[in-house]
């Protein structure tokens, strides 16, 4: 009788045990269900970008074709820094890169290959589904000296530096974001900061190049990229240091990876709210010129810019840029006339080297 006391109030306290543990085992999933629900597993912070230094070398004994020794190196960064969290959204973007190349001949040996620096952020507040009240800053310029290459070492003709162009923008506008990867924004209250600066020591170090009675270096580049206005006497001024424009801008931009492959690119158009009412006389028989450097309503600034990569191992990557621009009022010479006139101007790079994506 004992032993069957016994075994009933074993059984009993199993019995009591299981259900203890099922009730603890369905209060832990309902836990781990809620957390769950509350955590969508999207961080607030997103950080990506790409960086890396691709280089390659040609070397020449006795080749009957010609040519000269040579050495490329480009040294680049592309990094992105996205806010989201609730209703806010804020994106920001820096690109940067330099290159040089060295190349076997009595003159120009080290040349400038490429250069860019460009910074944009912009912030939105979301209105309706994909839909964003935004704000948008941008910056692009460049980091050092920029010459048009003619043999002639250093009085080869200044084109660029830092600052001389910059470009700044400040926006307001909508903002699509369909999905993660690509984005469109319009803005019709879009200003422009067109600017040259040169300082005065750079003014004198390159004097005998560029005469002070003519202006100058900053003259000279004021007058390249469009720095300039007329006066009260139909004279062309350049006082000033910038170029104040508010106009429509139309930007897109698309950022995607898959596995080892990252693709971004963007395009950014730009046109100011300028008139052909600006036009005078520019000679007896009434032709006339824009007086504001072609910089009239419909003309579009375009940007477009691409870059993929694909990561080779841990950090061998093979990258492929290529760049578009058109800016009215900025004038290229023709190499063999010496005319200058706006024209497309195109870039690609095609590289090989080691690098890091994240």
């Amino acid at each position: 009788m004992m032993t069957g006391l016994l075994l009933c109030l074993t059984a009993t306290a199993q019995e009591v045990d299981k259900g203890k543990v099922q009730a603890q085992a369905n209060a832990a999933a309902d836990a781990q269900k809620g957390l769950k629900e509350v955590d969508t597993g999207e961080k607030v912070w997103k950080i990506s970008g790409v960086t890396g230094l691709n280089a390659a070398a040609t070397g020449l004994v006795n080749w009957a074709a010609g040519g000269n020794n040579n050495v490329n190196g480009v040294v680049f960064a592309r990094l992105r820094a996205l806010y989201h969290k609730e209703k806010v959204a804020w994106d920001t973007n820096l690109d940067m890169e330099y290159g040089l190349s060295y190349v076997d001949q009595p003159q120009d040996k080290l040349q400038k290959s490429s250069d860019a620096l460009k910074l944009s952020s912009k912030v939105g507040y979301e209105f309706a589904k994909n839909w964003y009240a935004t704000g948008l800053i941008g910056f692009n310029t460049q980091f050092a000296l920029g010459r048009e290459y003619k043999g002639l070492n250093e009085d080869n003709p200044i084109i660029s530096k830092f600052m001389a162009p910059a470009y700044t923008d400040i926006s307001v506008g909508i903002d699509w974001k369909p999905n993660k990867i690509f984005s469109l924004y319009l803005s019709p209250i879009a200003g422009r900061l067109t600017t040259v600066a040169v300082s005065r020591s750079l003014n004198r170090e390159y004097e005998e190049l560029y005469p002070q009675e003519h202006g100058g270096l900053e003259q000279a580049l004021k007058e390249k990229y469009g720095v300039w206005k007329y006066d009260d006497d139909n004279q062309k001024s350049y006082t000033a240091n910038t170029r104040a424009e508010l106009g429509f801008s139309l930007k897109g931009q698309l950022n995607y990876s898959y596995k080892d492959l990252k693709l971004t690119s963007s395009l950014g158009l730009y046109t100011p709210y300028a008139c052909d009412k600006t036009l005078i006389p520019a000679s007896e028989n009434n032709s006339c010129i824009y007086r504001d450097n072609n910089r009239r309503i419909g003309n579009f600034d375009v940007d477009w810019d691409l870059a993929l990569s694909y990561q080779l191992l841990k950090c061998l990557q093979m990258s492929f840029t290529s760049s578009l621009k058109y800016y009215n009022g900025v004038m290229i010479a023709d190499k063999e006339t010496g005319y200058g006139t706006e024209r497309v101007q195109f870039k690609t790079v095609l590289g090989i080297g080691v690098g890091y994506s994240f």
